[in-house]
């Protein structure tokens, strides 16, 4: 029987690696410079993590079974239920802020399409524990963290924008409204699918509400609103001007924020921004794309409420997630894609295999000494094949064993001997060389 890899996972041949470890690399260092320390957990929780924490919905979205103990259990789907588990576990000893990040890999039991897939690995950052009046600077500087990477791998403004709104703002103006909470999940659902559906047809879905007509109208309105002109409608609507503490002056301080982070030309109000996960509390945001697919590559927005739902203290947080998929196909799409080729390390060539014994003394000398990677032929080929198979490689430099010893730059052709060309019988031999070797290599080997 021939066995292929599950449909809506992928294989990770070497140039796939590449990439793969190239993006995390990126989300790496972002994380980083932005002050963000890394984690983990484990790949399955208890399945009632997330059905409590995210809705029954979720459970259509899991890979989940009971294990031998009859314990019912699922495959991580996403890392917000997981870190407020951690994080309750240790509240009390952990310092404030919380600034975390972490680039696992998820599972979602739902249709394979271009830009999802069953298996996929994820950027995740969070800010827990910061008062009450620095909430708006973490709200922000998440989103200004997502964003930074945009930019730093090429992403313009006309090729991403970041959609930002508020899940209690659009609450403050249902009930400004007069639509009962009992009715607000089913409005989210038509408002967070606005931008994925015919103009007539959003209308369609707003009728099916069972509201007045002038409710209605103002959710047509709400439809259409983007923008400081968005922002104005939605103020004259909850009846003029609205306090710095209220949920619509919450949200101007992050847009001005992030005009000061200097990332402000990406950022946009957008009340269809709802985030389907029940656990959202505050600012919600997406980035979206304006490559064919047209759909968000990161969200993420404020859950103050979650920690005090797993057993923890009640802190306040605020993250989001980037998928590699989607970023990996957008950056691909638009010609940002640009993996690091710069020659790397050293290859040793055989002439004949008649030093064999040289070689490899001269490997472990380039690994262990130099600290630099190294790599050499099994085979008894040419020199000549052996230089291609260095070429395919990819590597700075190439030492030639033969007759004498030759070191080679891959780049410049240049192909010097060295004065060294005993055989490397005792340790003094091989400090000899190594440090022949050093001095022409050059600075790049005085690391050690």
């Amino acid at each position: 029987m021939k066995f292929q890899n599950v449909k809506g996972t992928r294989d990770f041949y070497p140039e796939q690696m590449a990439r793969r470890n190239w993006l995390i690399g990126k989300w790496r260092e972002i994380s980083r410079r932005s002050g963000f320390v890394e984690y983990d957990g484990p790949v399955f929780e208890y399945l009632e993590l997330y059905t409590d924490k995210s809705g029954e919905g979720i459970v259509s979205e899991l890979y989940n079974f009971e294990d031998r103990g009859g314990r019912k259990l699922a495959l991580r789907p996403e890392m917000t239920p997981t870190l407020a588990r951690m994080v309750a576990a240790r509240a009390n000893a952990l310092p404030k802020p919380i600034k975390w990040f972490c680039v696992p890999n998820f599972f979602r039991a739902e249709r394979p399409q271009r830009g999802r897939l069953r298996e996929f690995w994820q950027w995740n950052v969070d800010i827990i524990g910061t008062t009450e009046e620095a909430n708006n600077v973490a709200d922000a500087e998440c989103v200004m963290v997502a964003l930074d990477f945009l930019r730093e791998v090429g992403f313009s403004s006309e090729q991403v924008e970041m959609r930002i709104s508020s899940r209690t703002l659009i609450a403050q103006l249902l009930e400004t409204l007069g639509i009962e909470a009992a009715r607000h999940a089913a409005v989210y659902a038509v408002l967070d699918k606005r931008d994925k559906m015919p103009a007539e047809v959003f209308v369609e879905q707003i009728n099916t509400l069972g509201l007045g007509e002038e409710q209605r109208a103002a959710l047509l309105k709400l439809g259409e609103a983007r923008g400081p002109e968005g922002l104005a409608m939605i103020e004259q609507l909850l009846g003029g001007n609205q306090p710095d503490e209220s949920p619509l002056g919450r949200l101007k301080r992050v847009l001005g924020l992030l005009k000061l982070m200097k990332v402000g030309d990406y950022c946009v109000f957008d009340p269809g921004i709802i985030r389907g996960l029940a656990y959202y509390t505050g600012i919600v945001f997406e980035a979206y794309s304006k490559g064919t697919l047209g759909r968000a590559i990161c969200g993420g927005g404020r859950y103050d409420n979650l920690l005090k739902e797993v057993g923890g203290p009640p802190l306040s947080g605020v993250g989001f997630g980037m998928g590699d998929v989607i970023v990996l196909d957008q950056l691909e799409e638009m010609g940002l894609l640009k993996l690091d080729q710069s020659p790397e390390g050293i290859y040793v060539v055989n002439e004949g295999m008649e030093r064999i014994d040289d070689t490899m003394v001269i490997v472990s000398i380039v690994r262990f000494d130099l600290k630099k990677p190294c790599n050499y032929s099994y085979k008894r080929t040419s020199v000549k094949k052996q230089m291609q198979e260095a070429s395919a490689h990819n590597v700075g430099h190439v030492i030639i064993v033969g007759d004498r010893i030759a070191l080679k730059n891959m780049a410049t052709g240049e192909q010097v001997d060295l004065s060294f060309d005993k055989k490397l019988a005792n340790e003094a031999d091989c400090q000899e060389f190594l440090a022949e070797l050093r001095t022409l290599l050059g600075d790049s080997a005085k690391s050690t």
